[in-house]
Parts: structure tokens; C-alpha cells; sequence
């Protein structure tokens, strides 16, 4: 089976080709804009081709697959969330941190569907290395710390993805019907009727992250 060695393993071209001028950070400039516009599904090396303006020979002397493209995206977006001073508050800089990584999800869609590819682009790394380095001052080690960074990154992805989602596919509309539809048969899902599942006028998405962010902190010092 052969096997593709990530784009981050491999060195950029030293030199161009003859024509016009193309570099790696303006195709992924244009690839972003393509996914924002269309999505990953709509994304591929001949539309990106075009939209550059280049020959697709030209393209795939910088890239070599649309894997290799999208890599680069999405550390492209990670390069999007701060990164916090260190602080004396380890919990501060993780929330923080935390935050700004939803915000760049929620501001590319595509993105949190494509988090889970080998992630080592410098930007991705950076954010990880900070994450990891304000929970080992808050106390994590080895396999704690290998879990709570697991946890926190599922669910800032897991969040992000659901809240993509249901807002790209769910107008006002459809909200109120699903909020209806659960509460009509309340006899059928008691539980879900008293927390107001899918009533997003209940409890906000910022709400329920940031309370659910707390939980994990909370449980990432708890022996």
C-alpha cells in the first residue's frame, strides 16, 4: 500500500517554475476562500487550478494532492486563534485558548469536519504545545494529561461541528418545529421536554460551552 508522506514532512520547492509566480502561502490563501465558499466536498485541484489562474502542472509543483491543500488549511485557520501571554491562571489560558479555537471553527465550517488528520502543521503545534503547557501547570501529567487534552479537543471539535451544522442547515423554522416536535410527545421523552433539548431560546450555544468547558476543567484537577 502505498502511502503519502504529509505535506509538513516535505520540504517546499526551491525554486519556481518559469512563468508566473507561485508560492504555497497563495494557494492556500485562494484554497481557504474556496472552502469558505463551498465547503470541503466543493474543494477540488482543478476548481483551485482555476480560480489561481495557473495550469494544474504549475499547481501541483507546490502541492501534490488535495490532502496536501488541505492540511495547510487548516493550520492556515488554527493560525487564526491567539495565543495568550502564559499566565498565573493555567485554567484562564486554557479557556482563552479554547475559545478562540470555537471562534475559528464557527468562522470556517468546513474546518472542524477535517480536525482529526495528522495535525502538524506549525500553527496547530504552537496552540498544542501552549494547551499542554498550561495544564501541566494546573497539575496534568502523562496519561492525565494525554486524556484532558483529548477531552478538550473532542469537545471544542465535537461543539463546533454541531453548532456548524445545525446553523447551516436549521433556519428559525425548523428550530421551533424540532422544539415542538420534542415537546408535543412529552409523555414520550419526559427528560428531554424538562431540559429543553434542541430549545436553543432555553440555553444559548455560548452557554452550554462554556459551562461544559468549566465541567472538564474542573475534572481535569479532580484526583
Amino acid at each position: 500500500m502505498n502511502t503519502v508522506e504529509p505535506v509538513w514532512l516535505r520540504a517546499e520547492p526551491s525554486r519556481a517554475r518559469r512563468g508566473r509566480p507561485l508560492t504555497r502561502e497563495h494557494i492556500v490563501d485562494v484554497a481557504v476562500a474556496l472552502l469558505d465558499q463551498h465547503g470541503a466536498d466543493g474543494l477540488t485541484m482543478r476548481r483551485l487550478a482555476e480560480r489561481l489562474d495557473v495550469t494544474a502542472t504549475a499547481l501541483y509543483w507546490h502541492v501534490r494532492t488535495k490532502d496536501d491543500v488541505v492540511d495547510l488549511a487548516v493550520d492556515r485557520i488554527f493560525g487564526d486563534v491567539p495565543v495568550p501571554d502564559a499566565s498565573d491562571d493555567w485554567a484562564q489560558d486554557v479557556r482563552v485558548l479554547v475559545r478562540g479555537w470555537r471562534t475559528a471553527m464557527l468562522d470556517h465550517p468546513w474546518a472542524p469536519g477535517l480536525v482529526g488528520r495528522p495535525m502538524l502543521g506549525p500553527n496547530v503545534l504552537a496552540r498544542t504545545e501552549f494547551l499542554q503547557a498550561a495544564l501541566a501547570r494546573g497539575g496534568c501529567r502523562g496519561r492525565r494529561l494525554a486524556v484532558v487534552t483529548r477531552m478538550l479537543a473532542n469537545f471544542v471539535v465535537g461543539a463546533s461541528l454541531t453548532e456548524a451544522t445545525w446553523r447551516r442547515t436549521a433556519n428559525p423554522e425548523v428550530r421551533a418545529a424540532a422544539r415542538d416536535h420534542v415537546a408535543s410527545h412529552a409523555d414520550a421523552y419526559p427528560t428531554l421536554t424538562a431540559t429543553g433539548h434542541l430549545d436553543d431560546t432555553r440555553w444559548s450555544d455560548d452557554l452550554l460551552f462554556e459551562e461544559g468547558l468549566t465541567a472538564l476543567l474542573r475534572a481535569a484537577t479532580s484526583d
